[in-house]
């Protein structure tokens, strides 16, 4: 087993430059065409710009990070078939041009959520949160979802209620934009009327339908990408639990049992999030690893921890609720003999030292995946050295 170390880079308007990533040590560049809208073909001449723009700079395209799905296939409503026949032409474009893994996700509406993108962590650094009561208070009073139908207490809906008060306009604004507004990967931006639309759109939407709405959609792109020779490895959710009533149906083991025998393909795999999957206490990441290692392609490794209301914010990347060192030495020690590659990324990172000052994209600062990396490869090669040892 060999760990290949990947960056995410956001294309030519990131802040941070290929020439600068290739000092970190990485090898790999995970990315994606984000001028692109979702349906929209992926040619080989525009993959060709993309790839020789990091080849240029002696690193290599190891992952595209995402083709978007459309929302219409998720619903399977309007053109989702144009759209499902326009992803299978981009997979083959991407294999025509050698970039043999996509990941990908199948979430409703709204990529990852944060409420706090730079929530103060007590060391002076900072990082991103999930707050479930500030979510609680955007969902009812400022997106006006009805209290009925939903799962909150009492207890919860008072205390949003009181955080909602002490809340001036700007705070409310920012929280919105934090929510709707698009986090990094995202492909979507919202308004509050056109979410309020958006979200109603899937009320007739529940997990069982969206599982068969995904089914659909794999048993007609994983045939493409066996004859491609395309790792496909969707994204579990994030978070990973119901919000705003949207269907959420790759949150945990069981979700991801059903997913790989639904088409029990070799290119239907995962994307080892330790952080999404980290968020819930019933999750046991290590035996994910154990019983479903042949099929994840790709890695996210970063750590959340979690607190009791069910909030999270992102820890130190060794740190934090998410086993990330347990995952580590279960993914050497299981696939010990083997021969496989997989990329791996130091996934979001805290803004630390000069990066506090400068600018970058929510979760993506230099310093703080740098930071990551480092850790993150010295774990490795401390437990290759115990297994050899062994």
């Amino acid at each position: 087993m060999n760990l290949e170390y990947t960056w995410r880079w956001f294309g030519p308007n990131d802040p941070i430059t290929l020439d600068t990533i290739k000092q970190t040590g990485a090898t790999g560049i995970v990315s994606s065409l984000h001028h692109k809208k979702p349906g929209e073909v992926w040619s080989v001449e525009e993959i060709n710009t993309h790839k020789k723009m990091i080849e240029a700079n002696g690193l290599k395209w190891s992952v595209v990070e995402s083709i978007p799905v459309h929302e219409d296939i998720k619903k399977q409503s309007d053109r989702w078939k144009e759209w499902i026949e326009n992803y299978k032409e981009s997979i083959e474009n991407l294999a025509s041009c050698n970039i043999k893994t996509v990941c990908y996700n199948f979430m409703p509406v709204l990529d990852w959520t944060r409420t706090d993108l730079e929530f103060p962590l007590g060391d002076g650094t900072t990082g991103l949160r999930f707050d479930q009561i500030a979510f609680i208070a955007f969902e009812l009073y400022l997106l006006e979802r009805n209290k009925t139908g939903n799962n909150y207490s009492k207890k919860q809906i008072e205390e949003a209620h009181t955080y909602f008060e002490s809340l001036d306009d700007q705070q409310k604004k920012q929280l919105t934009n934090n929510i709707i507004a698009g986090l990094p990967g995202g492909h979507e931006e919202y308004g509050l009327d056109d979410f309020k639309a958006t979200l109603q759109e899937y009320q007739s939407i529940d997990e069982n339908l969206l599982r068969k709405h995904l089914a659909h959609f794999l048993k007609e792109i994983v045939p493409v990408a066996e004859f491609n020779k395309v790792k496909l490895c969707i994204h579990p959710d994030d978070p990973p639990y119901t919000i705003l009533g949207l269907p959420r149906i790759l949150s945990t083991e069981k979700d991801v049992k059903w997913l790989l025998s639904t088409i029990d393909s070799f290119y239907n795999g995962l994307t080892f999030c330790t952080g999404s999957f980290g968020v819930r206490a019933d999750n046991d990441l290590p035996g994910i690893v154990k019983r479903f290692g042949e099929r994840i392609h790709f890695l996210h490794l970063r750590s959340v921890q979690r607190e009791s209301d069910g909030s999270f914010y992102e820890a130190d990347h060794l740190g934090g609720s998410s086993r990330v060192a347990e995952v580590m030495h279960s993914l050497l020690s299981t696939f010990k003999s083997s021969n496989r590659i997989i990329p791996v990324r130091p996934d979001h990172g805290h803004k630390m030292m000069d990066d506090l000052n400068k600018k970058s994209n929510p979760g993506y600062s230099y310093i703080g995946r740098l930071d990551g990396l480092a850790k993150l490869k010295g774990l490795e090669k401390g437990i290759q050295f115990s297994l050899k040892a062994d």
